[in-house]
């Protein structure tokens, strides 16, 4: 008996499912452990849970953990993926439900990007900041958290070419935030093809 919207012959595609129609949000930070912006993180990763979106990070500690322990703890719904730097699944948080090692190192933050629809940024370096440059050239909606420091609070509320980082004042209001940039397919490119930077 073939499976329901497959043929016999298996020429004929499934319709996506549940998992697949989910919006993918990233949550990008530091990896310092015990820090304000992990507790931030782990509320974020609870208010992404309670929407029912995927959550995709770097998979390791700090905000990556906090994100992952938050959505985790909050009966997420969806897959909590880690996208690690290195090259072994056991440098994940015990929280991710799906850790893939990529090898890459600090290009790993790249792979985040293109993996997620948006993405909530919390303080961070040079390598968030690069991160939030790969999300606004490619369209994609990012909220910052006030007072998180570093790379969030330099672009948070900031018009960075024909782009606007968005900027919150807690984890709820940036999902909330993130969601609604999503529902308004509100993808403004930072700076278009071929135009000079």
């Amino acid at each position: 008996m073939a499976r329901e919207g497959v043929s016999r012959q298996g020429d004929e595609r499934p319709a996506a499912n549940d998992q697949q129609r989910r919006a993918v949000i990233g949550v990008i930070g530091d990896g310092m452990p015990g820090s304000v912006r992990e507790r931030i993180a782990a509320e974020v990763g609870a208010a992404l849970a309670r929407a029912g979106v995927h959550l995709v990070c770097g998979g390791l500690g700090g905000c990556m953990e906090g994100a992952s322990r938050g959505y985790k703890q909050a009966n997420g719904s969806g897959i909590c993926l880690g996208l690690l730097p290195g090259t072994s699944r056991d440098d994940a948080n015990p929280w991710v439900d799906l850790a893939i090692p990529t090898g890459v190192n600090s290009a790993q933050g790249a792979l985040v990007t293109m993996a997620v629809d948006a993405a909530i940024v919390l303080g961070g370096g040079g390598g968030t900041l690069s991160e939030v440059g790969l999300l606004l050239r490619d369209g994609k909606p990012v909220v910052t958290i006030a007072g998180t420091g570093g790379a969030a609070e330099m672009v948070g509320g900031q018009q960075l070419g024909k782009a606007r980082v968005r900027l919150a004042r807690s984890a709820e209001e940036a999902v909330r935030m993130v969601l609604e940039a999503l529902r308004e397919h509100e993808h403004v490119r930072a700076l278009e093809e071929n135009e000079p930077a």
